[in-house]
């Protein structure tokens, strides 16, 4: 006996086997008697991100300056200055090609936040490199964001039958002027006007568009510049309606003086519901530096307006950019994974054209918020739905 009264022979190492089984044997007791939480693999790839609709504000009709407010598409969040900025889809004709600056504030409780005004302060015309107006029908603004260098990336899908090409420009926030375009590879652009081989469809190239680092900070390190298309290329579009459409997914690093084309990816749209006349992605938001992102996907046919909100992973995703077709078979590279984060036709609201989206301000507990924008199609007698969400991740 020991001190304690107790035979220590149990901790005698045998022999043969030495004190190891013993050791062994209390650990996997101590184990298993532990709960422990099972993840499956995919859950490892995304973030635990929630979203939560607080409140809708309905922008009405108006006209602002000489120009028609509507056929909003994208927002981007200029934090140091607490403004909006959201593109008009307008292709020059119920004003020139421009983005808004709005200002917008929020009150309600902590645990209700809401809108509390909103208000057009400005608009701003895009002007070409020549400092004029875009001509009519040369442009179709889409997506927008506000790079670290206080500049403005915006996308247009351009306009086919008008010989008009998609680009990526960089502008200038405060005159509305092109600095320059990234570089586009071919298999982007129409080949042929009248009956194209190869590039975007029309009216269904870059919608989405975002960019990492802070926004407005004025900073020149390089940052990466993420753009998509909404719905397949021509050379990739499949018929068969059992198939997801690809869309093309482009990954851009931008220093100080020149630009990067890093990777392109396949981002397989959901399968379009039966009756549909337009599908596809038009949105995207960078959410952390680890390759995650929110998307919107919008769908509208006979069944209605159908919009859901994804969360992106891209690691592991092939890189697409040497194959020629993403038509048929692809089940040789791997995707863009997505995750559903929010489908809108469980929430109380009956959402429109969503076409938008951005980080907002802080909400008064410090969480978060998403901002949300539709786009009215400029029909006079539907207002333009500006959302209000919490982000938690």
């Amino acid at each position: 006996m020991d001190g304690w009264g107790l035979s220590m022979d149990w901790m005698r190492p045998n022999r043969r086997w030495g004190l190891w089984p013993m050791l062994a044997a209390v650990l996997m007791v101590a184990l298993t008697s532990c709960a422990i939480p099972q993840l499956k693999a995919e859950d490892r790839l995304f973030l635990p991100v929630v979203v939560d609709l607080l409140d809708v504000y309905n922008l009405p009709p108006q006209e602002f300056q000489g120009t028609t407010v509507g056929g909003l598409s994208a927002l981007t969040y200029d934090r140091p200055r607490n403004l909006l900025y959201a593109l008009s889809d307008d292709r020059s004709r119920f004003g020139p090609a421009r983005f808004y600056t709005l200002a917008v504030t929020l009150g309600g409780s902590a645990s209700q936040p809401r809108f509390d005004t909103v208000s057009i302060e400005r608009f701003t015309p895009l002007l070409d490199a020549d400092g004029n107006p875009y001509p009519s029908g040369s442009v179709d603004p889409e997506g927008i964001a506000l790079s670290p260098r206080d500049t403005l990336y915006i996308t247009s899908e351009g306009d086919v039958q008008q010989n008009a090409p998609p680009f990526i420009g960089e502008f200038d926030r405060q005159t509305g002027q092109v600095i320059s375009t990234l570089r586009l590879p071919e298999r982007f652009l129409p080949d042929n006007p009248d009956s194209p081989t190869r590039g975007a469809q029309n009216n269904l190239s870059f919608e989405a568009l975002t960019v990492t680092g802070s926004p407005g900070a004025g900073m020149v390190e390089p940052f990466r510049l993420f753009a998509a298309t909404e719905s397949a290329l021509v050379q990739d579009y499949d018929d068969d309606p059992s198939q997801p459409l690809n869309s093309r997914f482009l990954h851009y690093l931008i220093g100080d003086d020149q630009s990067t084309l890093i990777a392109e990816h396949r981002y397989p749209l959901e399968l379009e519901p039966s009756g549909a006349v337009v599908n596809g992605l038009t949105a995207l938001l960078s959410i952390d530096s680890g390759g995650h992102f929110l998307a919107l996907e919008r769908a509208f046919g006979l069944r209605g307006l159908q919009v859901k909100l994804f969360q992106l992973a891209t690691g592991g995703a092939t890189d697409t950019s040497t194959i020629a077709s993403l038509r048929g078979d692809v089940s040789g590279t791997a995707p863009i994974r997505k995750q559903l984060v929010l489908d809108f036709a469980d929430t109380p609201l009956a959402v429109d054209n969503l076409e938008g989206m951005t980080l907002g301000p802080r909400l008064p507990d410090g969480s978060q918020s998403l901002l949300m924008v539709s786009d009215n199609n400029f029909e006079g007698d539907r207002a333009t739905q500006l959302l209000l969400l919490r982000l938690q991740m």
